[in-house]
């Protein structure tokens, strides 16, 4: 009998920690290759932001925008709309402003992740979507350096999809668990608002 409950306890064991190895499978394939995956991921992006209308390369703020630069010196931006949102705010935020901004980040394409995995869910509910989105306010200088570059060619009002290269985001360290190195960052993004230092930014509704 109490080899019985021994054999009964080694099989139990063993059994979740087949299933423990199995989860822990299946996400080690989710971001399989995950640098190379994307820096053809971003390859490609930049390709089509050639190619198609309503899209564009911002350099890297802090670069010379009079050389020509690598891929990864650039973001990438899809620009989908143009808002009246009853803010009267002509031309884009500086460095040291503050920005009022609905937003949502996810990751490239991948097997379980169509879309791509929400690694910040920002100021959506569920898909991003300007009528249901509340906003978040920041300073445009306290932002990984891709959202910083786009903020500062945005108007208000505009919708971005924004393609961050890994080395303009997170870099090859990532942040936290949902957000592995070398990614590529891909965020909703539309600029709602924005004020100088020192300036009172009006409320919003």
């Amino acid at each position: 009998m109490k080899k019985y409950i021994i054999y009964l306890f080694a099989m139990t064991m063993g059994l979740c920690g087949l299933s423990s190895c199995s989860e822990e499978t299946e996400e080690d394939n989710e971001f399989a290759d995950w640098a190379v995956r994307n820096e053809q991921y971003l390859a490609s992006i930049a390709t089509d932001s050639m190619k198609q209308a309503g899209w564009q390369r911002i350099k890297n703020y802090s670069l010379n925008d009079s050389v020509e630069g690598g891929i990864s010196d650039y973001i990438y931006v899809d620009s989908i709309a143009h808002y009246d949102l009853g803010v009267n705010k002509q031309g884009s935020p500086a460095f040291t402003d503050s920005v009022r901004v609905m937003y949502q980040g996810r990751l490239m394409p991948s097997a379980s992740y169509p879309r791509g995995k929400f690694f910040d869910k920002g100021t959506a509910v569920g898909t991003f979507s300007v009528a249901t989105s509340s906003t978040a306010r920041f300073s445009v200088s306290g932002v990984v350096t891709g959202f910083t570059t786009a903020l500062q060619k945005m108007h208000v009002g505009d919708y971005w999809r924004v393609y961050i290269p890994s080395g303009l985001g997170y870099g090859t360290a990532g942040n936290g668990t949902s957000l592995p190195g070398s990614s590529v960052l891909v965020f909703d993004l539309v600029l709602v608002d924005y004020s100088p230092v020192g300036q009172v930014m009006d409320p919003w509704q």
